[in-house]
């Protein structure tokens, strides 16, 4: 089982709306970007955070993620 630890968004958001479309709850598309709304904690969102990064057409959200057993 893996466990999201930490997300961001990379440079070159197209802010195309497809991230905040699936998780309404960890991004925000801005004008420019898409930022990673506060106090949110990436563990309780990781299906929707990984669905999220594989649907980006440029594969601009990147994560980090712990391997538990």
């Amino acid at each position: 089982m893996s466990t999201v630890v930490k997300v961001w968004i990379d440079e070159g958001c197209i802010t195309c709306d497809a991230c905040e479309n699936i998780c309404p709850e960890v991004f925000h598309v801005e004008d420019e970007t898409c930022v990673i709304l506060d106090g949110v904690n990436p563990s309780e969102w990781g299906d929707d955070i990984i669905e999220a990064a594989d649907a980006c057409p440029v594969d601009v959200i990147l994560f980090d993620f712990e391997v538990g057993f």
